[in-house]
């Protein structure tokens, strides 16, 4: 499982920072699938997201040692640069040997390193279709990752919305593919 799990972490990293690089300099300011960001928002989101990681997982630090230092604008002058450092030193962390035997302390209680990185892969791999669409890039996502995530996602998929941090789940149409079910799921109209 360790291997399998770091192998889709290390994918989605790679597929999202594919388009990061995609992403043209008059487009950091355009609307993305996620209503209340725009691309720079989006990629913001993530790379704050990745800088969590060392923190928490190498140091053992917990949300309160940490703050606000992620809060805000981090992606600065270089968004591009501080996203691949960003997920560099992420996967460096999961990857650290005992990394997935550990526990950590996140927004909504003490996860295993194991949980952890599994939302952090479906994160990944969902904005990487959110971006893919906002940019105009290849929106299909690998079927590894898709399986991936929908496996993640689908015990807690009914209690997103209800978090308020995902649009409700949308009709799938007839015979969708699984990519399609997936971001029916999460909100999205593919």
């Amino acid at each position: 499982m360790d291997n399998r799990l770091l192998d889709r972490h290390a994918e989605a990293l790679a597929l999202f920072t594919d388009r990061v690089h995609a992403v043209r300099p008059d487009q950091w300011d355009a609307p993305t699938p996620c209503t209340e960001w725009s691309v720079r928002d989006l990629v913001n989101h993530l790379a704050a997201e990745q800088l969590w990681v060392p923190p928490l997982v190498s140091e053992g630090r917990t949300m309160a040692d940490v703050g606000d230092a992620f809060d805000g604008d981090v992606l600065g002058e270089h968004p591009a640069v501080t996203w691949d450092r960003a997920a560099s030193a992420a996967k460096a962390a999961f990857n650290e040997p005992g990394a997935l035997d550990r526990t950590v302390e996140l927004s909504y209680g003490e996860s295993t390193v194991v949980a952890y990185c599994a939302q952090m892969v479906a994160d990944a791999t969902v904005h990487a279709w959110d971006l893919s669409r906002a940019i105009g890039a290849d929106e299909t996502l690998p079927g590894a990752l898709v399986a991936f995530t929908e496996r993640e996602v689908a015990p807690y998929a009914a209690g997103l919305a209800k978090s308020g941090l995902f649009a409700p789940a949308v009709k799938p149409p007839e015979g969708a593919d699984v990519q399609t079910q997936l971001l029916c799921l999460l909100g999205r109209n593919p």
